[in-house]
């Protein structure tokens, strides 16, 4: 039976539109940068929602500035860091590894995986109790693989987590939520403290040779704040000035140099510039110091919070509440606000050796743009 001419015509179009479409959207697939987290609630963007854990951001006013005003699980009044890093680099937000939303297309874009409450350390923040330690953090990694191998095969795979650009955020609570948290702590009967800083460190040290053997290349580690300028130190220190609490700050003074040593060793065994320091007590100090530089009217005072320096206990909906959180560095008694977020990625993206060293965010975008 003979075709119809027309039919012939309409299929022939129907097909080249297709494999046009095809054309356009595989390509911008392709580009799409992954981008993956790990670490602690500084970098949560809601996996604890979903765990069964008192370390949580799901309850107002957590989120009153995020677009949905709505609590998301972020330690945060609105966007968290890594959101902040994603809008900067053009990437689509990271979802979180246990959200039921993370398939299809948005499986490619990279998985955020860290957990509010986890240390370098396994026994820092046990009192929260269901939490995603690092290593369970890392066995999903493995399984978000599997899954996507299942869905591009292998050789794409390797190539989408190779290619990536990886966030982890570690050590604040080792000190906070562990060495510091009583005062004969079990840490600190056993470790001075430039041992535990150390001690810390070598520990670090396995964990990131663990994420790069599971094909992380280009690796972005932020090292700790200035923790004892946090307002809930400040509170527990009754800081009469504003002065940041000595011990704290003495660990984190301690812990980043020992850190970026161990980063820029892996480099040379690796021959590679496979870690990327962010320094982040530099970063958040400027800010601490110098708030109204940037445009914020205190770096003291939480914009969320109770007590001294609105420093104690939780943020919730009983809480003193700033009502603009622009003017606020701290939005609770250990997270910066969004806006204070800003300023910080806009360090990584632009910042000096100071700050980012080998290079910074730009730059790697730039060198891997003709990889």
């Amino acid at each position: 039976m003979a075709i119809p001419r027309v039919f012939l015509i309409t299929t022939t179009l129907t097909v080249a539109l297709a494999m046009a479409m095809v054309a356009t959207i595989v390509p911008q697939a392709e580009a799409t940068r992954a981008f993956f987290v790990f670490g602690d609630s500084l970098v949560d963007s809601g996996n604890n929602n979903y765990l069964a854990t008192s370390a949580r951001a799901d309850s107002p006013p957590y989120g009153i500035d995020y677009p949905t005003h709505r609590p998301t699980g972020r330690f945060s009044n609105g966007y968290n860091f890594p959101d902040i890093i994603s809008q900067s680099m053009g990437l689509p937000l990271t979802v979180p590894y246990l959200s039921p939303e993370l398939n299809g297309q948005r499986l490619l874009n990279g998985a955020n995986f860290a957990s509010a409450g986890i240390g370098i350390l396994n026994d820092t923040g046990v009192q929260f109790a269901n939490v995603l330690r690092i290593f369970n953090q890392f066995q999903l990694f493995e399984q978000y693989q599997q899954r996507v191998r299942a869905t591009v095969g292998a050789d794409r795979t390797r190539q989408l987590v190779n290619g990536a650009l990886v966030l982890i955020t570690l050590g604040g609570n080792d000190f906070v939520n562990n060495y510091f948290l009583t005062p004969f702590s079990p840490r600190r009967r056993q470790f001075s403290l430039p041992n535990y800083c150390r001690y810390l460190v070598q520990e670090y040290r396995k964990i990131l040779m663990r994420l790069y053997d599971l094909g992380g290349r280009r690796i972005l580690v932020t090292g700790t704040g200035p923790i004892g300028c946090a307002p809930a130190e400040l509170a527990m220190t009754a800081s009469r000035n504003g002065e940041c609490a000595p011990e704290p700050q003495r660990a984190a003074q301690i812990f980043n140099p020992e850190l970026f040593q161990m980063l820029q060793s892996l480099n040379r065994e690796i021959g590679s510039d496979v870690f990327i320091t962010a320094n982040a007590f530099a970063m958040n100090t400027d800010l601490i110091n110098s708030p109204q530089r940037y445009g914020f009217v205190t770096s003291k005072i939480a914009c969320c919070g109770q007590g001294l320096y609105n420093g104690l206990g939780l943020c919730t909906v009983v809480s003193n509440l700033c009502p603009n959180r622009n003017a606020y560095v701290f939005w609770d008694a250990f997270h910066p606000t969004e806006r204070a977020n800003r300023v910080l990625v806009q360090q990584l993206m632009t910042g000096t050796t100071e700050y980012m060293y080998p290079m910074n965010l730009s730059t790697i975008m730039a060198l891997d743009a003709k990889l």
